[in-house]
C-alpha cells in the first residue's frame, strides 16, 4: 500500500495568528521554502498499525549562545502522533561521521520505507510507540553552516557533539516537548554521538530516558585485566563467517552454534591467556597457538603474525577468500559477488521527491547524502569537500604527527574511525548521572566493526546496576542488521519494547 499524505498545516505560529482573528492575504497552504519549517497531515496503515500523524520537515538554527547568530541550520523530519499524553520523543542519527539519517528514516523507524525501489507504509515503524525526530548533521541533507569559516565548528567530534545535544536542547523548547521522555538513538559512528550526547544532556540537567546504540559499541568499559579478553573474543565473529563461507576445520564442528561454541571455548582457555603472556611463549607455542587460530577463522597458519597472535579486521576480511573482500559491513557479502542496491541507495529520486514535494520542504539545495554539492551553485567553481573529508577526529590537544598516527593505525586495523585524544563522556558517564536510563545495544553477528561475544563479556563485567539497565542484543546480520527481513520485525521489536519500558 503507498503512503497517504494530504496537505500542509499552518505552523504553530500561523495557528496562534488565526486564532487571534488577524486578516490574511496569504495563502493558508503552500509549500516551504528552504528557510521554513512545514507541517503536513499523513495516514500510516500497514499490517497492525494505523495511525494518523504529522510530519514537520524544517531547519533548526544552532545559535552562538552569546550573540544568538545562527552558526548553521540542522535539517530534521519529525513525526508526531497527536492527543497521545507522555509520549516518548526519540531523536534519530546515522553515522559516518558525515551522513545523514535516511537510511534508518527510510529503511527502518519511519513510517514510509524503501521496499523493492519504492517508499511504502512501513509495518515495522518505531512511531506505534514513540514520536521520532530524524535529525541530518551540518553538511549533510539540507542542513549546512551559516557561513563556510563556520563549517569546522561542525565538522569535528566535539563540535558535533555539542551540535548534536544543541538540536535536542532547542527542538524540544521549540515543539513544546520539554516534558516528553527522552530517547536518543544513534547507527555507527551516530551511536558514538549519542552515547556522548547523552551525558552532555544530563550535565544540563535534560533526562535522557532511553539510548539506543546501533552497530557502534557500548560505551561501557571493563577492568583491564578484562580488555585481553575481551578484545580477543572478536574471533567468534571469525569464525562464525568462516563457517558461512565453508572454510572452517572440520573438526571445528558442523553447525554454526557449534563452531561458535569451539571458538569461545578456545579463546577463554587457550588463546587470551596466550596473549596475557605473550613475551614469555616459546616459538613451539606460538606456532602451535597460530595453527589452532588459522584452523578456527578458515586461514593458512601462516596468515597469523607469530609475533603478535593477532591477525586485523582487515587483514581477515582481505584473506579468507581467494581473490575477493569480504564486506566491511556484512562479511557474508564480497566483491566477488553481483549485488544490485539496496535500501536508501535503489530509491534515492523517491526519498527525493518524498522531502520536497510529499512533506513539501522544497529547498533547491542539494540533499547531501543523495545528492551531490557538484549539483549546487559552488562560488568560483570549487566544489567543497564534505565533512567526512575534513573530519577532525581529535578530542584534545595532539600533535600533527600523533594525528596522522593514529589514522593510518585505523586504516591498517579496519576497525572503523580512529578515537585520537583522551576518551569522551559516554554510556558509563550518563548512566552514572542517571542510573534509570535504559540502552539497548544492538549489533549485527556479521558486521565485521562489531563484536557480539566480546560484549557478552563486558556486560558479565558490568555492576548489577548497569547490567539492569543496558541490554545487549545481537541479531543475525551485518551493520545494518535490519536488512534481513526477519531482523527488521524483531529489532523493532525491541526498539519499542524500549519505548514502553520508560512508561
Amino acid at each position: 500500500m503507498s503512503p497517504k499524505r494530504s496537505a500542509p498545516l499552518p505552523d504553530q505560529a500561523l495557528r496562534t495568528f488565526l486564532m487571534a482573528g488577524a486578516a490574511l492575504t496569504l495563502p493558508l497552504y503552500g509549500a516551504a521554502s528552504a528557510q521554513e519549517d512545514v507541517t503536513t497531515r499523513h495516514e500510516l496503515e500497514a499490517g497492525s498499525l494505523d495511525l494518523d500523524y504529522t510530519a514537520k520537515a524544517g531547519r533548526l538554527a544552532i545559535r552562538d549562545v552569546e550573540t544568538g547568530e545562527a552558526r548553521g541550520h540542522m535539517f530534521y523530519v519529525a513525526y508526531r502522533v497527536p492527543g497521545e499524553e507522555n509520549r516518548p520523543v526519540a531523536f534519530i542519527w546515522n553515522g559516518g561521521p558525515g551522513a545523514p539519517a535516511t537510511i534508518l528514516h527510510f529503511e527502518i523507524a519511519g513510517p514510509v520505507r524503501v521496499e523493492n525501489a519504492a517508499l511504502v507504509d512501513n509495518a515495522q515503524s518505531w512511531l506505534s510507540d514513540m514520536d521520532l525526530v530524524f535529525v541530518d548533521p551540518i553538511g549533510t541533507g539540507f542542513s549546512r553552516p551559516a557561513k563556510a569559516e563556520y563549517a569546522a565548528e561542525f565538522y569535528g567530534t566535539l563540535g558535533d557533539i555539542a551540535s548534536a545535544a544543541e538540536f535536542v536542547r532547542a527542538w524540544r523548547i521549540e515543539n513544546e516537548a520539554v516534558d516528553a521522555p527522552v530517547i536518543l538513538a544513534g547507527e555507527s559512528w551516530g551511536a558514538v554521538r549519542v552515547a556522548s550526547v547523552a551525558h552532555a544532556l544530563e550535565e544540563r540537567g535534560i533526562e535522557v530516558d532511553g539510548l539506543s546504540l546501533i552497530s557502534g559499541g557500548s560505551g561501557l568499559s571493563a577492568a583491564p585485566d578484562a580488555e585481553t579478553l575481551i578484545g580477543a573474543l572478536r574471533i567468534v565473529n571469525f569464525a562464525r563467517t568462516a563457517f558461512h563461507y565453508g572454510l572452517t576445520a572440520p573438526e571445528t564442528g558442523d553447525t554454526r552454534e557449534a563452531v561458535e561454541a569451539r571458538a569461545e571455548a578456545w579463546v577463554r582457555d587457550t588463546y587470551a591467556p596466550a596473549l596475557a603472556r605473550l613475551e614469555t611463549l616459546t616459538q613451539t607455542e606460538r606456532e602451535t597457538i597460530a595453527a589452532e587460530l588459522a584452523a578456527l577463522i578458515g586461514l593458512a597458519p601462516d596468515a597469523i603474525d607469530t609475533a603478535t597472535l593477532q591477525i586485523t579486521t582487515r587483514a581477515f576480511r582481505e584473506r579468507l577468500l581467494d581473490g575477493a573482500r569480504l564486506n566491511i559491513f556484512d562479511m557474508r557479502l564480497n566483491t566477488g559477488q553481483d549485488r544490485a542496491p539496496a535500501g536508501v541507495d535503489s530509491a534515492g529520486d523517491e526519498i527525493l521527491d518524498y522531502l520536497r514535494y510529499e512533506l513539501n520542504y522544497t529547498s533547491t539545495l542539494p540533499y547531501i547524502g543523495l545528492e551531490d554539492w557538484a549539483d549546487g551553485y559552488a562560488p568560483g567553481g570549487e566544489t567543497p569537500a564534505g565533512p567526512g573529508a575534513r573530519w577532525n577526529y581529535a578530542t584534545g590537544p595532539v600533535t600533527e604527527a600523533e594525528y596522522q598516527a593514529a589514522i593510518e593505525e585505523a586504516i591498517r586495523r579496519g576497525d572503523g574511525p580512529p578515537r585520537i585524544g583522551p576518551p569522551l563522556p559516554s554510556t558509563a558517564d550518563a548512566l552514572a548521572l542517571n542510573p534509570s536510563m535504559r540502552v539497548l545495544v544492538a549489533s549485527g553477528a556479521y558486521d565485521s566493526l562489531a563484536n557480539c561475544a566480546g560484549y557478552e563479556e563486558l556486560a558479565a563485567q558490568q555492576s548489577d546496576a548497569v547490567r539492569a539497565s543496558v541490554t545487549f542484543n545481537c541479531y543475525d546480520g551485518g551493520h545494518m542488521m535490519y536488512r534481513d527481513g526477519p531482523v527488521l520485525e524483531a529489532f523493532s521489536e525491541d526498539m519499542r519494547a524500549l519505548a514502553r519500558r520508560l512508561n
